[in-house]
């Protein structure tokens, strides 16, 4: 039996100021915590899309990015991006990279997401294998597609996904990441 996830609790510089259960932090008044989001593309350049399992309790059968997830306390994020990468959809990835920081809120339901949550990117050569509990579907969607989705359809994807793709969309370096992804898709 896995122990109970914890989430990294913090201030707003990023100090540590504990950890609580994963299980009990999302609340209508969820602390600021430690999270990262996680843009995985293939060697085409397309986006995988994962619509989050109807069990979450936060965002549930909201459409997103990739992955997202929690860092352990002293775990790196692309460390934690590799383990839920492969928790949520197992897969692996041949490249991931922190692009820009984030920081968010956002309510829905009833319930608080409040986290400093760096954006990270990367690539697969892998197709995924949804876990059920984390993931209800997922889709593989060319870049610019998805952009111009985000625009002809505003809330449908989850707020923070929105948001960071926004950031992504003119960040030079998943520009360069994307005219090289070859080499990142190279094992």
């Amino acid at each position: 039996m896995q122990p109970a996830e914890v989430v990294v609790l913090v201030d707003e510089k990023n100090n540590v100021l504990g950890t609580s259960p994963k299980s009990s932090v999302h609340t209508a008044a969820t602390p600021l915590h430690r999270g990262f989001s996680f843009f995985l593309f293939d060697q085409a350049g397309r986006i995988l899309l994962q619509q989050r399992s109807h069990t979450k309790k936060t965002w549930p059968l909201v459409w997103s990015n990739s992955v997202c997830g929690h860092p352990a306390l002293n775990e790196t994020n692309v460390d934690a991006a590799k383990r839920r990468l492969a928790h949520e959809l197992r897969m692996s990835a041949t490249h991931i990279e922190k692009i820009s920081p984030y920081r968010y809120t956002f309510v829905r339901d009833g319930v608080m997401e409040n986290e400093i949550c760096p954006i990270l990117a990367g690539f697969t050569l892998d197709q995924p294998k949804p876990n059920a509990d984390e993931v209800e579907a997922t889709r593989w969607v060319p870049w610019s597609e998805f952009l111009e989705e985000l625009r002809s359809r505003p809330g449908f994807y989850s707020e923070w996904c929105e948001e960071e793709a926004r950031i992504l969309e003119t960040h030079p370096r998943l520009q360069d990441m994307l005219a090289r992804r070859s080499e990142y898709c190279a094992k």
